[in-house]
């Protein structure tokens, strides 16, 4: 180490995991310091926003390696005055469930969307009445190279896995692009999460994921490893065919976020529990928080409102999937639920399923609101606080979705 003192350590007495850990940093520059942690073989993932996080047992290493010991307020002061101290809200990384994320700045009149096929093939025609209503809002749009592609031998994935990995990674360290807008759901997202390059990710300036259904598996991704707030909202290939009560409701809350707190305007959620609750959105589609259950992105909806939504799953499925959710503890200390459209399941049967299985978490729960597979499928920003009156039937944010 040359110069004054850069790289600090202090003593290991912060507990997590059944271990103590240290806090490794710079008061020279985030450089550096990625520099020496990966001479002392520290994985790049236990970097949080401004300081790596090591154990107890790696302390005399990183002080013999060069690290100078001091106390805990010593290294947060010094971090402070060199300017390098990061708050959390500030910045993209981790993010524990039930924690407020960061907001991605709102689009504007030319700013870059780019269109990635993340899970199934997409069809021309459809594709085309989507990107014109990108362009109609005044956002120039970048297609990835394998938006058309279809797999060699699986028709139901647009692409090799390497492909659409590939496309997505690239448009989102594009440090041109303002949003990430997939073109279709269908099946093949998870396919990707452990593809993709979560450290470059994290480390490219904030930015919008758009999608709903399949792209699940990359909100549960971008919202819980990036920190970042995304767009439950339709595909590009739907938006061509969308009510145009929810092209409007899309375009407000990317253009207008503070015109855009009321997520279902217009309509009366049905109550199925009373109540009322605050929490950050979380959730999506039933089959892909279910199939995500034990993997290292699935996001449990401790202190969440959670949003639910699917399309051709009978009743029975239903219950068996929420039965799999509460068997791993996945609804515990949940502050409220909202089901969007169940396509194929009649509103009273939907019903009799949802009381059933959730009426004994002690929260608020409502149905009917219009979001998922249907034509008025309005945004839901995932990631934001907000407030559920289920006597009302209303979801109310809290704040703005983007910045």
């Amino acid at each position: 180490m040359m110069g004054r003192v850069a790289l600090l350590v202090d003593p290991p007495a912060w507990p997590a995991h059944g271990r103590l850990w240290s806090h490794l940093v710079s008061d020279t520059s985030v450089t550096e310091l990625h520099i020496f942690a990966a001479g002392l073989g520290v994985p790049r993932q236990a970097f949080d926003r401004d300081h790596y996080d090591v154990p107890a047992e790696a302390y005399e290493a990183i002080v013999a390696a060069g690290a100078s010991p001091v106390d805990s307020r010593e290294l947060v002061r010094r971090l402070a005055a060199a300017g390098l101290r990061a708050r959390r809200v500030q910045t993209t990384g981790r993010r524990k469930p039930g924690q407020v994320l960061l907001r991605p700045p709102r689009l504007r009149a030319g700013s870059l969307v780019a269109v990635v096929s993340p899970a199934g093939p997409v069809l021309t025609e459809r594709l085309e009445r989507g990107l014109a209503v990108l362009r109609g809002w005044g956002l120039q749009v970048r297609l990835g190279p394998h938006v058309l592609a279809r797999h060699r031998s699986l028709d139901h994935l647009a692409g090799g896995d390497a492909e659409r990995a590939a496309d997505v990674e690239t448009a989102w360290i594009d440090q041109d692009v303002a949003a990430v807008w997939c073109a279709r759901g269908g099946y093949g997202s998870h396919r990707l999460v452990d593809r993709l390059d979560h450290t470059a990710m994290a480390a490219a300036a904030p930015r919008l994921l758009v999608g709903f259904s399949d792209v699940t598996a990359l909100h549960e991704l971008v919202n819980g490893r990036l920190g970042l707030v995304s767009l439950h909202a339709p595909v590009v290939t739907s938006l061509g065919e969308a009510a145009p009560q929810a092209v409007d409701h899309v375009r407000r809350l990317l253009f207008e976020p503070a015109h855009a707190l009321e997520l279902f305007a217009g309509v009366r959620l049905r109550s199925l529990v009373g109540g009322a609750a605050a929490g950050v959105l979380a959730g999506g589609n039933l089959r892909l928080l279910t199939s995500a259950l034990g993997t290292r992105t699935s996001r449990p909806a401790r202190g969440a409102i959670v949003v639910l939504e699917d399309i051709g799953e009978e009743p029975y499925r239903i219950d068996a999937m929420l039965t799999q959710l509460r068997r791993n503890g996945w609804f515990d200390g949940v502050r409220g639920i909202v089901a969007g459209s169940f396509g194929g399941v009649d509103a009273t049967s939907l019903d009799h399923v949802l009381r059933d299985r959730l009426d004994d978490l002690g929260v608020p729960v409502v149905a009917g609101a219009p979001f998922g597979h249907i034509d008025d499928n309005r945004p839901v920003p995932l990631g934001v606080s907000a407030a559920l009156d289920a006597d009302a039937g209303s979801l109310r944010l809290a704040r703005p979705a983007l910045a």
